[in-house]
């Protein structure tokens, strides 16, 4: 299989949008055709649909009625064509999936892979403006008293992860103050298993640190694994 091109600039952010949760609103047909061209081979056929191919999966585009990608299943086919045409790892035998999960109460960004290039796919909370007030303490927190309930930006996360061998977490702050402690509780209470699979959360400027930093750091800990911060 053809490797991936690196993606930057435009070709970058249309991939982050398809990825988005939730499902972005203003996705461009036409920028979604350019990323399409740039990962593998986009041709018209007579009846004005457009063919997409990559490492042996095909996607049938209908003619677009708007500008924009309007229709969410639409989005759910264009991220899973990306998804299942990525290509496979030549070397024989499983390996195990590091995930990169870093998270504070505006976003989550999840790597499916510890990789310098890899690109996120970026989970937003329902309501970014009013993101849930922190409960007191820890405690209120696993009895379920805060206010409003934080499934709605933890549950999509945890379905994110749930093909990753480890997980690794990243957040600032510590306590009730950072999201990274609320959804590792959060997790704990409500998938068990896969908060069984978190090998570490370490505290982080994430701010100051750019993707290929935040990845180098995961590789280090991935390489020396301490133990975790929860």
């Amino acid at each position: 299989m053809n490797p991936s091109p690196p993606l930057t600039g435009s070709f970058r952010r249309t991939y982050k949008t398809i990825f988005q949760h939730p499902i972005s609103h203003n996705l461009e047909w036409r920028s979604v055709y350019g990323l399409l061209e740039k990962l593998g081979q986009l041709t018209e056929e007579p009846n004005g649909n457009m063919t997409a191919t990559r490492n042996g999966q095909t996607l049938v585009l209908n003619p677009p009625r708007t500008k924009d990608v309007a229709e969410e299943d639409e989005v759910m086919a264009l991220r899973h064509f990306i998804e299942q045409s990525e290509p496979k790892p030549e070397e024989s035998g499983r390996k195990e999936a590091h995930f990169l999960l870093v998270i504070n109460h505006h976003e989550a960004r999840i790597f499916r892979s510890e990789m310098q290039g890899v690109l996120p796919q970026q989970i937003l909370p329902h309501e970014p403006d009013d993101y849930f007030r922190h409960a007191q303490n820890s405690k209120d927190f696993s009895k379920g008293k805060e206010k409003p309930d934080p499934n709605s930006f933890f549950e999509p996360v945890a379905k994110a992860l749930q093909t990753a061998d480890q997980i690794l977490v990243f957040g600032a702050g510590t306590g009730m103050s950072s999201e990274m402690d609320q959804f590792v509780t959060w997790l704990h209470h409500n998938h068990p298993e896969a908060a069984k699979r978190i090998i570490g959360s370490v505290v982080i400027d994430e701010h100051h640190l750019t993707e290929d930093q935040l990845l180098a750091k995961a590789r280090e800990f991935y390489a020396h694994p301490r133990k975790s911060l929860t």
